[in-house]
């Protein structure tokens, strides 16, 4: 029975992500009043994309081609740190939570880094936007984190949205509300979405994630959007599990419960493109700043 669950915990992991984009687009749409590409549209343009050449530019390095895999790679190897449903994760220990804040850490340096290796002024100036906002991000990341901890007394992301998640609401109801809230705000700005970054936009000067792909192509900016899906979809589970505890369902039922909750969270983030205009660039940091103050109001809560 443990293997099935692995196999599915896998599969949604590597057929899901894509999907939850497909979802934000047609909401998008539907608030928009048009019709909108079809749901499956992610995967029909990765496939595209894994068929076509690449091109490099001559002034580039390693560190230009290792961009698009290391960024794939710890994404991946985040969700296997993140149990889904009522299932405990793949992969488990004492203190995993401080590797799965800096496996994304990891996986953004390299995208800075590949950025800053084509010398062009327009990825230098999204590199560093990135850089800054980041740093506002993690804060916000981890002491939402350590509600988690001092409420569960575990310091493994498994014990902590474990099965006695659901009792903690009943005690700490409060500071699980502040945590979700920032951890929701740490879910777009990590995701360049609104109204942190508008993923659609073509105009460099406003651009902070996008810009800083602009040249790769074919199977490296595959790579890219596939794992940027897959990080959205790790950090939806995470958001997920904590607002959606499922404690002792039946398996199979936590397994529906968990991609209904992943659909749903994909809705509310199209609502909230289609309701909201995206924050000029001084008022992200607030923004930012609010939702560390969150997950700190959680944590002096607990300490009454």
């Amino acid at each position: 029975m443990l293997t099935v669950h692995l196999a599915i915990h896998f599969a949604l992991l590597l057929l899901l992500p894509p999907l939850l984009l497909g979802v934000i687009t047609k909401t998008k749409a539907a608030f928009a009043g048009r019709v909108g590409a079809p749901f499956l549209q992610p995967y029909y343009d990765l496939a595209k994309l894994m068929r076509k050449g690449s091109v490099f530019s001559r002034t580039t390095t390693w560190v230009f081609r290792a961009g698009p895999a290391v960024g794939l790679a710890t994404a991946l190897l985040a969700a296997l740190l993140v149990p889904f449903g009522n299932h405990p994760a793949p992969l488990s220990f004492e203190g995993d939570l401080v590797l799965f804040a800096y496996l994304f850490g990891l996986g953004r340096f390299f995208t800075v880094a590949a950025a800053l290796d084509t010398g062009s002024p327009f990825e230098g100036m999204g590199a560093a936007r990135e850089a800054t906002f980041s740093c506002l991000a993690e804060p916000a990341l981890f002491l939402g984190l350590l509600v988690l901890v001092r409420s569960s007394g575990s310091l493994s992301l498994g014990g902590m949205m474990g099965s006695g998640l659901g009792a903690e609401w009943t005690t700490a109801g409060a500071s699980l509300v502040a945590v979700v809230c920032s951890l929701f705000v740490v879910l777009l700005v990590e995701n360049c979405r609104i109204p942190f970054d508008d993923p659609t936009t073509h105009l460099e000067l406003t651009m902070i994630h996008e810009v800083m792909v602009l040249d790769h192509s074919g199977p490296a900016l595959g790579m890219i959007l596939y794992g940027a899906a897959i990080k959205l979809f790790v950090l939806g589970a995470v958001l997920v599990r904590i607002a959606m505890p499922f404690g002792e369902q039946r398996p199979w039922l936590g397994w529906i419960l968990f991609v209904a909750g992943m659909l749903l969270l994909a809705v509310l983030i199209g609502i909230v493109e289609s309701t909201m205009a995206r924050l000029r660039l001084l008022q992200v940091p607030m923004l930012l700043v609010g939702a560390v103050l969150l997950s700190a109001f959680g944590i002096v809560l607990l300490a009454r």
